[in-house]
């Protein structure tokens, strides 16, 4: 028996609990893992607290996110005592996910956790950090280069936002941060943002065409954000769009497109292939400072996971939540 965040259809919504769960009530899968942490990302909070349809088979159990160590595989490339990292491919929505001392997973899903990690570090990092370092190689794909100009990141105080803006400023970019929260200014320039707008600048609806200022884009909140985002894009830039926090609509126009150049990247974290994961994690091992990660990260234990998914859907989370499974 483990302890795991069990969510449950309630009347009248998610009813989400901390309660033991039997390991031969697991799924299938060809590897079974020892969940040493976790971590809550925003997507968690939403099936946790049921404010978003996130989850889509009951009873779950919650968690995008795990690392750990590998206790049986039948898989070819796993063997005991690996150790591991896993975000996405559904777990935590469709299969039971990774708040929990156990799971058992596809080991095709896995990425052997880089040796510059420890586990918290991994979970520190978690989807979130992930899909930061997936745009960072976007932006590198489509030519961006330090010494370009500014670079946006919106959303900046939370998980992808911060190691976001970790990441460019020691890759040599002008980080420039949008945040709603005046007092996490501070917090901002020691993650190493050379600036801060606020967010009311750009989530407010805006011109189609706008001054030309970013060279490059990492947004995670969507919607008039993304739009004036867009329309402020220098000629030939790149916005990397990963996120919907203020919203999944888009009221822009073709005009940043077909006037300036630019060009809008999708980036997907969940059902992203094996070798572009285990390029982020090996770029994250040599290109994200362990001291700023660890001004990112606030540890609870799996106990508090219920009230802290609360937190983080009211905007009183900056960062990463590391979860101790204990």
């Amino acid at each position: 028996m483990f302890k795991a965040v069990w969510l449950e259809k309630g009347d009248p919504g998610v009813r989400a609990s901390i309660r033991q769960v039997d390991e031969a009530d697991l799924p299938e899968g060809d590897v079974r893992v020892r969940v040493s942490h976790s971590t809550l990302n925003y997507k968690d909070a939403l099936a946790i607290t049921g404010r978003g349809a996130v989850v889509r088979a009951w009873p779950m159990v919650a968690g995008i996110d795990g690392a750990g160590t590998v206790i049986e595989s039948r898989h070819p490339r796993w063997r005991a005592g690996d150790r591991f990292v896993h975000n996405g491919w559904g777990v935590g929505e469709t299969r039971w996910g990774c708040l929990a001392g156990q799971a058992r997973l596809m080991g095709d899903w896995l990425v052997a956790l880089p040796d510059a990690f420890t586990t918290r570090q991994a979970m520190a990092i978690g989807t979130a950090g992930y899909t930061a370092m997936l745009c960072v190689l976007a932006l590198e794909r489509h030519g961006v280069k330090p010494g370009d100009g500014e670079v946006l990141v919106t959303g900046a105080t939370g998980g992808v936002g911060s190691v976001a803006t970790a990441l460019l400023s020691r890759l040599g970019h002008r980080v420039i941060a949008s945040t709603g929260k005046a007092a996490e200014h501070d917090y901002l320039s020691r993650l190493g943002a050379s600036g801060v707008v606020d967010r009311a600048e750009l989530g407010a609806p805006g011109k189609p065409f706008q001054k030309e200022r970013w060279a490059a884009v990492v947004d995670a909140v969507g919607s008039h954000t993304l739009a004036n985002a867009l329309a402020q894009t220098r000629y030939g830039g790149v916005v990397a769009a990963c996120g919907l926090a203020q919203g999944s609509d888009l009221p822009a126009t073709v005009l940043p497109f077909i006037l300036r150049g630019v060009t809008l990247v999708g980036v997907d974290s969940v059902m992203a292939p094996l070798s572009l994961r285990q390029e982020a994690w090996q770029r994250l091992a040599r290109d994200l400072d362990p001291d700023r990660l660890e001004a990112i990260t606030q540890d609870i234990a799996l106990d508090d996971a219920i009230v802290q998914a609360q937190a983080l859907i009211d905007g009183k989370v900056r960062g990463r939540l590391v979860v101790d499974i204990g």
